[in-house]
């Protein structure tokens, strides 16, 4: 029997929201052992002069608590 824990991330991505949650779910398993799984709790994007500058997640990551 395993125990899982859920902790929240945010990342970013210049090219899309599918990058930026790569990217975060790249991030977190550099820290993380055993992450599971996540899922995005928000979406939003960055503009300047009407132009998207930058796509940002908000994560939830699940990953099993060592013994």
């Amino acid at each position: 029997m395993s125990v899982a824990k859920v902790t929240e991330i945010s990342a970013s991505s210049p090219t899309s929201f599918e990058d930026a949650i790569e990217r975060g779910i790249a991030r977190a398993d550099k820290t993380l052992d055993k992450v599971k799984g996540a899922w995005v709790s928000e979406m939003k994007v960055d503009v300047e002069d009407g132009k998207v500058t930058a796509y940002r997640v908000n994560l939830k990551v699940t990953f099993i608590l060592k013994d």
